[in-house]
């Protein structure tokens, strides 16, 4: 009897860490959602004379805001999410022009056929990752040499443009990472606990999850690959990839940044 109650003690302990760390991890993600339940909601509802591309921007830059007004978000978070709004933009100016996708519908805030709220879709991965940062406690251990991952995160971005004329070294980068990253791993706390998990995996899990976001927002169509103009089907599985080492642009930067803001404060690294 006695085991039996240890048993479900054990089991209510884990589902209590379990709540908590799913909580967090949705408080984390309110900048996602939002754009995810705008995407919804102008699929089904319009406004007479505004196109859906500048209601999206508009809800975008409202939820922005209030996101620093409420304390959802930091001044410091919010630098880094403005960085990664003109790192997306650029690059979504560079796809767009060549032919890797499209943003079909009209509106006044498109520039060079790309719709500006675009570049709040690769905000909202910054978003999510400086508040779970924050939310979760996460620490670093074996954190690569910075002109290690400087170089890495440089060449994983440029790929993204020089493949359409080079090769495209992707896998090259992918098993350079993880040379790089293997010792490295993260701890984050739940509750009274700390957990540690290999950097690689965290990168690998969050790629997946916005692959799974992806399919989610050309289906409610946030912009359309070339074979998805006409019917819409599943996003390719190779997408995965390049949104894994995407991910690893951004928690580098994230980390950069934490890392230069706890030697300027002299305490632990938090933005």
């Amino acid at each position: 009897m006695e085991l039996l109650h240890q048993s479900n003690e054990i089991w209510l302990y884990r589902i209590k860490q379990l709540f908590i760390f799913g909580y967090r991890q949705a408080m984390s993600c309110i900048f996602p959602v939002i754009i995810f339940a705008t995407l919804a909601l102008t699929k089904v509802v319009s406004i007479p004379y505004f196109h859906r591309y500048d209601l999206l921007l508009l809800i975008c830059l409202i939820a922005q805001v209030s996101m620093v007004a409420f304390k959802l978000e930091t001044i410091d978070e919010l630098k880094v999410i403005c960085m990664f709004h003109v790192i997306g933009l650029l690059l979504e100016l560079y796809k767009v022009h060549m032919g890797s996708w499209s943003y079909p519908g009209e509106g006044w805030s498109k520039l060079l056929g790309v719709p500006l709220y675009s570049g709040f879709m690769y905000a909202s991965v910054a978003s999510y990752i400086c508040q779970a940062w924050r939310r979760l406690s996460i620490s670093v251990y074996g954190w690569p040499r910075q002109w290690h991952t400087v170089l890495l995160s440089t060449a994983i971005y440029l790929n993204f443009f020089t493949h359409h004329y080079l090769w495209d070294f992707r896998w090259a980068l992918t098993i350079l990472l993880i040379a790089v990253f293997y010792r490295t791993s993260f701890t984050y706390r739940v509750g009274d606990r700390t957990y540690r998990m290999p950097v690689i995996l965290s990168f690998l899990l969050i790629g997946f999850f916005i692959w799974l976001a992806e399919n989610i927002s050309t289906f409610m169509g946030a912009w359309a690959y070339p074979d998805q103009e006409h019917t819409w089907h599943l996003v390719h599985l190779s997408k995965i990839s390049s949104w894994f080492l995407l991910v690893v642009i951004s928690v580098i930067i994230v980390a950069q940044l934490k890392h230069v803001k706890s030697a300027r404060d002299g305490g632990s690294p938090s933005l």
